[in-house]
């Protein structure tokens, strides 16, 4: 095994399968961004997303994309210019992941690709007991999807962001107010028509408290752009907590505890989860 992952392995408890496929997960999707790291993607994109939230701040529950916005839009920006750097950084720590690109059906400013790797090889790779290999079917996939924003909306800060492993080096990323501001367009924006997303009101309480500051015009501006918002009205900080009251008074939080429990290591902690704790943690939102 490469010395490197064993590194990054070392940093996690695993007893079960699952503890097993997740750190696999991690350790490919953070190789990846070195990969794109070398390849030069950062100086045109940044990352953000629940993954960002996790590699890099320290956000307590699994993530499974990587999710980046262009800096500026760019309607010709191609993600396969990347895979070949992808591939080749995987490969050099000894995983055999395939990059595809996935075929655009609408026209969207989303681009996607996918990383796919047999999850039997690699955990063989990283040399998993027999008692945890025993209990991967054979032929299952470990995916990871990419997706870009090419058409990013405006008013947005980046920083540059610092990782260890398996070397030192820089991701360029959103600033925290912004994730927040992305964080809260998809709670009060993306109503899923058969499920709650509860990652979301996770992700929610984690902001406020570690992070509260919300870059309002921010989310304004995601709001526009997805339609949600009227573009000449401004979105004052009474208009966002009626928003956010109204999602806390509608949410079906019994489903948003099942959809989330498995991505946390301690889904007892959603048991306080009720629209009076929700509206207590909307009190605390710093507006910035």
């Amino acid at each position: 095994m490469n010395d490197a992952v064993a590194r990054m392995l070392s940093k996690y408890r695993m007893e079960t399968t699952e503890d097993h496929v997740r750190a696999l997960r991690e350790i490919l999707q953070e190789i990846a961004l070195l990969g794109l790291w070398r390849a030069k993607f950062f100086e045109e994109a940044a990352f953000y997303g629940g993954t960002a939230l996790r590699i890099l701040y320290g956000l307590d529950r699994f993530s499974e994309d990587l999710d980046f916005s262009l800096l500026h839009p760019d309607a010709k920006f191609d993600l396969g210019r990347y895979s070949k750097a992808l591939q080749l950084e995987l490969s050099a720590f000894g995983f055999d992941v395939e990059v595809v690109q996935k075929e655009k059906r609408s026209s969207t400013p989303i681009q996607s690709a996918f990383l796919k790797a047999d999850t039997l090889t690699q955990l063989l790779e990283v040399r998993a007991g027999e008692a945890i290999l025993s209990g991967i079917p054979k032929g299952k996939l470990i995916k990871i999807k990419l997706e870009v924003d090419t058409e990013p909306p405006s008013g947005f800060e980046t920083e540059a962001r610092f990782l260890l492993n398996p070397i030192p080096f820089t991701v360029r990323a959103y600033v925290l107010p912004d994730l927040f501001a992305g964080k809260m367009h998809a709670l009060l924006c993306r109503r899923w028509k058969t499920r709650v997303k509860g990652r979301d009101w996770y992700d929610f309480v984690w902001f406020v408290a570690n992070h509260p500051r919300l870059h309002l015009a921010h989310l304004r501006a995601r709001m526009v752009q997805s339609g949600h918002w009227p573009e000449g009205k401004l979105l004052t900080h009474r208009a966002f907590y009626l928003l956010l009251r109204e999602a806390i008074d509608t949410v079906d939080l019994n489903a948003a505890r099942k959809e989330v429990a498995p991505f946390v290591a301690h889904p007892e902690a959603l048991a306080v989860w009720s629209p009076e704790f929700f509206r207590a943690v909307a009190d605390k939102v710093e507006i910035a």
